[in-house]
């Protein structure tokens, strides 16, 4: 039995506000890891920005992370807090800021052992198996999906390998300010998805080879979380609630996996973000029926279904399908796809039984359209 759990949560309106001194805390200047536009619309950029100049601290803002960010606008973040002189790092968005973050205060910690080389020296330290500086890092979530705040992993995209990966090392935020304000307003394509993508989490933790005691307390709760929301969330309009109900699922989520890893779903997913453009929630849960399928322990999955409400695995996946739909592959992606997942030791390590190329194979036909 393994826990470790160092973040500090404030799930609370105003949660920025409230807990300002504490965000300051952190340093003297802050680099804003954050996206284009939705910080900005949702207000949670401003919050910040008020929050740091009461408390008598700066900041440089990045505001070009994009969905599934790229290690090369990791490096020009990194690049931009660096010149700076930022001793701090504030991921504020969903799960592609937040990631980021802890990648881009990884970077700035150790300037020497990368900049003067670039890119390819940036790639290395990011993915080296040995110990390595931080900046503290703080996360501002405003979206219910990835659980970021209180997870270790920043996934990053590898353009040279068409997929993402998170990077080698654990980097836990100190404190995450979770605000459902922030929610309040959002496209319903992105709540669902979102969403989607936290359910994932929650399975693919329940149903994996570390499962334990301390990581099925937060899964367990989580999936009677999402039982008693799911109608709300298939609802064209979220019922009051919902926002802060999805964040509780979200962090649970986060908190769950951070223990376990996710495994083979996600890993499937990646192909179809990278290469179409499918959002990650949605393209994880395509592959949760097959992976309970799959999965052959029947009490475990008797329990989880009992959590959620649902009476078989058949209604799970129809509800799952009720909201991301279906998408079709070739043949030719079908065999390309199998054969990256069977060399994905990570995430076949993560399910707790033998997988064949022909198992796998199997798992992407029944979750996608084969033409």
């Amino acid at each position: 039995m393994v826990y470790e759990m160092p973040v500090k949560v404030y799930q609370e309106r105003n949660a920025v506000a409230n807990h300002a001194g504490e965000l300051a805390a952190l340093g003297r200047k802050a680099c804003i890891v954050t996206g284009r536009h939705s910080s900005r619309q949702n207000g949670s950029l401003e919050d910040v920005l008020s929050a740091l100049k009461a408390e008598g601290r700066e900041w440089e803002v990045f505001d070009g992370i994009e969905e599934n960010p790229s290690v090369e606008t990791v490096v020009k973040a990194a690049q931009a807090g660096i010149r700076a002189q930022a001793d701090f790092v504030i991921g504020i968005g969903g799960g592609s800021p937040l990631d980021a973050a802890k990648a881009v205060a990884l970077l700035m910690a150790s300037r020497q052992e990368w900049e003067a080389d670039g890119l390819e020296a940036a790639l290395c330290y990011l993915y080296a198996k040995k110990p390595c500086p931080c900046l503290p890092v703080a996360a501002v979530p405003t979206t219910a999906g990835t659980g970021s705040e209180v997870t270790p992993y920043a996934v990053l995209t590898l353009h040279r390998e068409h997929t993402k990966r998170s990077i080698s090392h654990r980097i836990f935020p100190e404190i995450a300010l979770v605000d459902e304000r922030y929610l309040e307003g959002m496209d319903r394509d992105i709540l669902v998805n979102t969403a989607v993508d936290a359910l994932a989490h929650l399975i693919e933790s329940y149903l994996n080879t570390n499962a334990a005691s301390y990581a099925d307390m937060f899964c367990e709760r989580g999936l009677y979380l999402f039982g008693q929301a799911k109608e709300g969330l298939a609802a064209q309009v979220p019922p009051p609630g919902q926002y802060g109900r999805q964040l509780e699922i979200s962090t649970l989520a986060g908190m769950a996996i951070s223990h376990t890893g996710t495994s083979l779903p996600h890993g499937m997913s990646y192909s179809l973000t990278y290469e179409k453009g499918v959002p990650h929630g949605r393209a994880v849960g395509f592959f949760q029926k097959a992976y309970i399928d799959a999965y052959e322990g029947a009490a475990r999955k008797e329990r989880l279904l009992e959590l959620m409400g649902f009476a078989d695995v058949e209604a799970l996946g129809a509800y799952i399908e009720g909201l991301t739909g279906r998408i079709a592959i070739s043949r030719e992606e079908l065999e390309r796809y199998t054969k990256k997942m069977m060399g994905d030791a990570r995430k076949l390590a993560n399910f707790p039984y033998p997988m064949t190329e022909e198992k796998m194979r199997g798992m992407f036909e029944k979750s996608l359209e084969i033409r």
